[in-house]
């Protein structure tokens, strides 16, 4: 079993920064290789995907609407993956989840994952 941690949302004006952190833990994810993907859902819309990066930190993924603003990322020991979310606006008003993916290289999609952060919500004002 894989527990994700999730911290860092908050309330932020336009055109400032914020940071979200992952920890994980559990034996399964030290055993197996997991790549960690970032989404985000708004009310009323679908859950989408905003980035995502491979177990071996060397490819990563974007959507076209976060492209250049923010950055994935995760650390030596594997355990943690952090959102850089910088140029926020008010469209990226959403909760935002992490998730870990068992055995998958790099994915958009939400059925490729197996584990879920319990999301925080993260609001731009105006």
């Amino acid at each position: 079993q894989v527990q994700l941690v999730e911290s860092g949302g908050g309330l932020v004006q336009a055109g400032g920064s914020l940071r979200l952190s992952c920890a994980a833990s559990g034996r399964a994810f030290s055993t197996f290789f997991y790549a960690m993907g970032w989404f985000r859902q708004a009310p009323g819309k679908e859950r989408e995907f905003v980035a995502a990066i491979s177990w071996n930190r060397v490819t990563t993924d974007y959507a076209d609407s976060v492209k250049g603003r923010f950055t994935i990322s995760r650390d030596n020991a594997k355990n943690t993956v952090y959102l850089q979310m910088n140029s926020l606006k008010p469209r990226d008003t959403a909760v935002y989840y992490c998730a870990a993916g068992r055995g998958v290289a790099i994915s958009r999609s939400p059925n490729d994952y197996d584990y879920w952060s319990q999301g925080t919500q993260v609001t731009v004002s105006s």
